[in-house]
């Protein structure tokens, strides 16, 4: 019993919050394509496996996503974890911190291979461009994206630096490469940073950096303990254009051989 009346408050908010999206559609499709909503029974069903599905999710991530990125944070940044036993206070020095940069990195890569929403955009590219864009390479190049950055987000923590700095750093990079990356890719890498941070991404990384701002001495929370979803959604762009470059490129490499082959091979 008090099992049900715990999953009731999440339960009344997701309808709250879904029922809007789901009066939009309907309105649509009755009143302005007027046609009856096909497969009614199964629209239905699946969207009580979605209000159901999102408040478990909801109740995860405050029972044990959101406390487990904060504690590995503490233990990561704890003293006696960090210092030699004979010392108690904590190293200053920002390499001290380097288990926090493989947490952070290993975290980031499991995530976003995880991230449903990655995994539906890497079959769609797939689809669409005829097999052309692989679905893992796809899915492994925002991964590594993501790894990057929230590692060097959580070196900017530990460093105290601005986070506009590295921002306008990243997307003058970002510009650059759009400038030089095939014409095809550059929609998809820069939709391959916004998916990132969905579901499975975001509670960890935002629960990461709370965390390691609250326990590293002299960051404030509310100033640098968020930033890391920025660094989420940027730096996958940068891996997705750097990736589609190196395969032109290769495939520049190998249709280049071919051709010298062919031209010194006499036609049999």
């Amino acid at each position: 019993m008090a099992g049900l009346m715990h999953l009731l408050g999440p339960l009344a908010l997701t309808v709250r919050d879904v029922l809007p999206i789901a009066a939009v559609i309907v309105g649509f499709q009755l009143f302005v394509i007027r046609r009856p909503i096909p497969n009614l029974r199964k629209v239905t069903i699946g969207f009580v496996y979605v209000v159901v599905g999102l408040s478990l999710f909801m109740m995860g991530l405050e029972s044990a996503l959101f406390p487990l990125g904060r504690i590995m944070a503490e233990q990561l940044t704890d003293p006696a974890f960090l210092a030699a036993p004979a010392h108690v206070e904590a190293p200053a020095h920002w390499a001290s911190f380097y288990w926090v940069y493989c947490f952070a990195f290993l975290i980031g890569f499991s995530t976003t291979i995880a991230e449903p929403s990655l995994m539906a955009v890497a079959i769609k590219a797939n689809e669409v461009s005829g097999g052309s864009i692989g679905i893992w390479g796809l899915r492994i190049a925002v991964a590594l994206g993501v790894a990057v950055g929230i590692a060097l987000g959580s070196y900017r923590i530990v460093a105290g630096h601005p986070i506009h700095y590295y921002i306008i750093v990243g997307y003058v990079v970002v510009i650059v490469q759009t400038r030089f990356a095939p014409k095809l890719i550059v929609p998809l890498a820069y939709d391959s940073g916004g998916v990132t941070t969905s579901t499975v991404t975001v509670p960890l990384v935002t629960a990461l950096g709370l965390g390691l701002s609250e326990a590293v001495t002299g960051r404030n929370p509310l100033i640098d303990g968020f930033g890391l979803i920025a660094f989420a959604s940027l730096f996958p762009i940068m891996s997705v254009l750097g990736y589609a470059q190196l395969a032109g490129r290769r495939k520049g490499e190998k249709t280049t051989t071919a051709t010298a082959k062919n031209e010194v091979e006499p036609p049999k």
